[in-house]
């Protein structure tokens, strides 16, 4: 019995993951199960795993008080209520500290608005730690009203949070709505801007920056760029104007622009010493069989420069087939590389996602039978993969050449060594993200927190 602590009827409890630094529990041995107030609870997907997020206002009476909390979705159960209702209720598992002593409880999520107490503490979580004295309360310390108001002044001190701009096409897509979630998780602001519904003022005096007929865009801390290829000249355009404006773009338009320019792309590799297939470039059909012998014949990969997500790309097998397909594109004053195929990559390439100078996941991309592309919009499936020191290492070193804060960098293995295939300046999130587990929308966050020095 020595090993048993003492419970009042009602005590204090601290959950630090939740950021909740106070909270009073009433003490029940006759509930099985522990539950906390919460209010506009969502379920939502962050990687292959369910999360829940709400909001707690932890001190009775006090609605002002907010705190916004995440945590990973443990279950799902019907649960009887004090009144006999019966009802669902998510359930998570975080960290409790009770007067120093720390361990891990489930809590469901319910709505207590009309309970006394804003938390309940149950039997579960008591097991083989403590013991009820139902006479006493805060046996385990009680905290007087300024000491709960001293708790909780950072949070009656209105923060204002970062205003983001994410400036894309698609308001719907996965890595949008990733982004938008995981900055307002943070605390932040963030508006989604339709890159054809923004417009500019040039002039040296009053510069501006328009959207939707009018409203004048003013005072946003920072924009992130998620610009589709078919508006890269334009959307450039625009972060060019946010930054003239003071406005932080996580991946400037400069760096943009040269990760869209794939021969420019390729001569910066290659005088950066970052080791690519063999590439080739020519203008004139005269230079053709030429070209195709200077990338070791064919199969070989003939590529738009405009080209994204694996479409404008050939495999041409045989040399007469390669020197067809080069003709007709040049034929229509179209731009192409020419590039050697790998053939021991065997449908495998690695995707490394890069954030501020470090590989924060990778996956590898197989292609589907009969199909050479690995890329997850033409049918590859995605798996987790440990890569090299040297993989790391090119992975990183191929964003910093174009100075991307964000970067997809596809990498292929080959009997040389890796060998840089491409570096994506607006990377999809969801196959990354689901494959890997990883919530790289928090980390992309982050890093703007970071490079404006913001505290949270």
């Amino acid at each position: 019995m020595s090993d048993f602590k003492i419970l009042g009827n009602e005590e204090w409890c601290q959950f630090d993951d939740l950021r909740i630094p106070a909270i009073k529990a009433r003490v029940d041995s006759g509930a099985k199960t522990s539950s906390i107030q919460a209010s506009k609870i969502k379920i939502f997907t962050k990687g292959l795993e369910e999360w829940v997020r709400f909001e707690v206002n932890p001190v009775q009476d006090n609605r002002s008080i907010s705190i916004l909390c995440q945590a990973k979705l443990v279950d799902v159960r019907y649960v009887k209520s004090s009144q006999g209702i019966s009802e669902e209720r998510p359930v998570i598992k975080t960290n409790v500290n009770i007067a120093g002593n720390v361990f891990e409880i489930e809590l469901t999520l319910a709505n207590r608005d009309t309970m006394e107490y804003r938390m309940l503490l149950g039997r579960e979580a008591m097991n083989e730690r403590y013991l009820v004295d139902p006479s006493q309360s805060f046996i385990q310390g009680d905290i007087t009203d300024e000491q709960l108001e001293e708790k909780y002044k950072p949070y009656t001190t209105e923060k204002k949070g970062l205003r983001i701009g994410l400036l894309a096409s698609n308001p719907n897509l996965y890595s949008n709505k990733r982004i938008i979630e995981a900055g307002e998780m943070r605390g932040h602001k963030v508006v989604f801007l339709n890159v054809e519904h923004v417009y500019m003022k040039l002039d040296a005096a009053t510069p501006e920056i328009r959207y939707r007929g009018g409203n004048i865009l003013d005072k946003f801390d920072a924009v992130i760029p998620r610009i589709k290829p078919a508006v890269t000249f334009y959307g450039c355009a625009l972060l060019r104007q946010f930054d003239t404006l003071g406005v932080y773009c996580l991946n400037s338009a400069d760096s943009i622009g040269r990760s869209r320019d794939k021969l420019f792309a390729s001569q910066l590799f290659s005088k950066n010493d970052i080791h690519i297939p063999t590439t080739g470039f020519a203008k004139s059909p005269m230079d053709t069989k030429d070209l195709i012998r200077m990338v070791s014949g064919a199969p070989l990969i003939i590529k738009l420069l405009e080209s994204t997500q694996g479409k404008g790309v050939v495999l041409a097998e045989t040399n007469k087939a390669a020197e067809s397909v080069i003709n007709a594109f040049k034929s229509v004053q179209t731009n192409i590389l020419v590039q050697e195929f790998i053939k021991e990559a065997n449908g495998h390439d690695i995707r490394c996602f890069v954030v501020n100078g470090k590989v924060v996941a990778s996956m590898q991309r197989t292609a589907q039978k009969g199909e050479f592309r690995a890329n997850i919009h033409q049918g590859g499936a995605a798996s987790k993969v440990k890569i090299t020191p040297e993989e790391r290492k090119l992975a990183i070193k191929s964003a910093k050449v174009f100075n991307l804060d964000v970067a997809g960098v596809d990498l292929i293995r080959s009997n040389k060594g890796p060998l840089l295939l491409e570096v994506n300046s607006s990377p999809g999130l969801q196959g990354i993200e689901n494959t890997t587990g990883k919530d790289i929308a928090n980390v992309m966050i982050e890093t703007i927190e970071k490079k404006l020095k913001y505290k949270q």
